[in-house]
């Protein structure tokens, strides 16, 4: 299975005020996202500054796949983690949110910079954590986190007792099962528009079938193709170029084999999805 992520530092988790008494405002080109797009993290930003249409306000600096300092962060960040924490400990790791007016660190925590891009740079965009949809959206993201992503690494896992690894797939499966019912009625997980659980959503099926399916066995590959509206969803997604154009297939394959530790199971041969053909289409 893949390593812990190096970014379990101390992160910067400033926020983005509405206002110039806020500190950190949304002012035009003020800031700069820093992104690596094979990490899921900064590959959900990505497609939000995309939905968004925040090119010309709010710039991207993109960075190595697979990180290239020692301890597993970036070079290019490093002057920005020292300027902002002093021998901060730890790696130099993406995503980083930082103002260019003090040279510093705004935020490298993931969630909140999704939902500051939302609500405070919004411009002409779609309204993607809509008032009153708060836990509706935060509900999506603790599902892909822990019943989808959490548990197709513990199926995955050799090391662990057998029952386990059931149960783990079993939570899987359910999880699949209800995202099914709703994209069987409906555009978007949350509804006929789109909203940041439907970029959660995305990316982590991207994950699922990229990284994690290499560690299952084929039989419970299978099992995760049987929900048709699911992947049918996926791929109308990634057709779109808010979602495609970030889609670094190779950069997540050398990412993954980066960090990877666990055995290549039988379900590494059972492709869920065509990803560069949906992008080409």
């Amino acid at each position: 299975m893949s390593a812990p992520s190096p970014t379990a530092v101390p992160s910067f988790r400033s926020r983005i005020g509405c206002d110039a008494r806020s500190g950190y405002y949304a002012a035009p080109r003020r800031y700069r996202l820093h992104l690596a797009l094979s990490s899921p993290r900064c590959l959900r930003i990505a497609v939000t500054h995309s939905l968004l249409g925040l090119d010309d306000t709010l710039p991207v600096t993109l960075l190595p796949v697979v990180p290239d300092a020692p301890d597993g962060g970036h070079e290019a960040l490093r002057p920005l983690y020292e300027a902002s924490s002093h021998q901060h400990p730890g790696p130099a790791a993406a995503p980083v949110l930082s103002d260019t007016w003090t040279g510093t660190i705004v935020s490298t925590h993931a969630p909140d910079i999704l939902r500051d891009l939302a609500r405070r740079f919004r411009g002409d965009g779609p309204d993607l954590f809509p008032r009153g949809a708060e836990e509706a959206v935060e509900g999506i993201g603790r599902l892909c986190e822990q019943d989808i992503t959490a548990s197709a690494q513990c199926a995955g896992e050799p090391d662990v007792d057998s029952a386990v690894r059931d149960t783990a797939l079993a939570t899987l499966l359910d999880a699949l099962d209800g995202l099914e019912r709703r994209l069987a009625c409906q555009e978007y997980v949350l509804g006929g528009e789109p909203t940041l659980a439907d970029v959660e959503l995305w990316v982590t099926l991207v994950q699922l079938d990229t990284v994690h399916r290499h560690h299952l066995d084929a039989a419970a590959v299978h099992s995760i193709t049987g929900h048709p509206h699911l992947w049918a969803y996926a791929k109308r997604l990634a057709a779109h170029p808010a979602f495609g154009s970030h889609l670094d297939l190779d950069g997540i394959a050398r990412r993954h084999h980066a960090h990877c530790r666990g055995m290549e199971a039988a379900g590494a041969a059972v492709q869920i999805v065509d990803w560069a053909a949906c992008v080409r289409g």
